[in-house]
């Protein structure tokens, strides 16, 4: 089943609101997952898409108890956000587990043999590796 981008999309959009920079980002990832998913099989097109996009929503959490984030946050807070954000659009439970299961572990040493997990690693060290030349 191929499920609504746009969705996911907006979730984002209305989590971040403002924080144009962590939507473009995530936006950025999700162009780039793209590009590395066409090029594999067997991958689930919904979980890279939602993985992509809600993949640093732990930030905002974090931010906001500790004031300030790192991969360890993000990769504790976020799996709760990125679940409550798609039961809001009955994005399928089995695939929201896997969803955090990725989100949780997307800046430490693969826990788990997801082909999705490795295509957001990828995605995501493209374009912090765009963001700090850009930064420079």
């Amino acid at each position: 089943m191929e499920y609504s981008e746009a969705k996911i999309i907006k979730l984002l959009v209305e989590f971040f609101a403002d924080d144009f920079r962590r939507i473009d980002h995530a936006l950025q990832v999700l162009g780039h997952s793209k590009n590395i998913m066409a090029e594999k099989a067997g991958v689930n097109s919904d979980l890279v898409i939602a993985c992509a996009l809600l993949h640093d929503v732990g930030i905002k959490p974090a931010e906001e108890k500790f004031g300030y984030n790192n991969g360890k946050l993000q990769e504790e807070y976020g799996p709760a956000v990125a679940e409550e954000l798609l039961q809001k659009i009955d994005f399928p439970a089995d695939l929201i587990i896997r969803v955090k299961e990725v989100i949780g572990n997307h800046h430490s040493p693969s826990r788990y043999d997801y082909l999705e997990l490795e295509i957001l690693k990828q995605a995501d060290a493209i374009v912090n590796r765009a963001d700090n030349r850009q930064v420079l």
